[in-house]
């Protein structure tokens, strides 16, 4: 059986995240009116940030600027997939639902 910790060493052993700072949107995106495509959150700190599909691309700029911060969850509706920038790994941890 594949086990996830093989492909990424980054998840927390606690398989929990940070909660999302916001439900509102892409915090970056808020501040300047822009739009996103998809929601993302830091599992690390909780930032809320759009998808590399959106215009700003803000989950993975938070990445880039805060390097240990590799690991993102979905914040989507109904969606509870995890990824990691480091490994370029998405995952689902069993016994994590979504978000919201």
């Amino acid at each position: 059986m594949f086990d996830v910790v093989d492909a990424c060493q980054h998840i927390p052993e606690s398989g929990q995240s940070a909660a999302p700072q916001t439900r509102d949107g892409c915090q970056e995106c808020l501040k300047t009116g822009s739009s996103w495509v998809h929601l993302r959150s830091c599992v690390e700190c909780g930032k809320v940030g759009c998808c590399d599909d959106s215009p700003n691309k803000h989950a993975h700029a938070h990445y880039r600027e805060h390097n240990d911060h590799r690991l993102i969850r979905s914040f989507e509706p109904g969606e509870a997939w995890w990824y990691c920038f480091e490994d370029n790994f998405g995952f689902e941890i069993e016994g994590t639902g979504p978000l919201r």
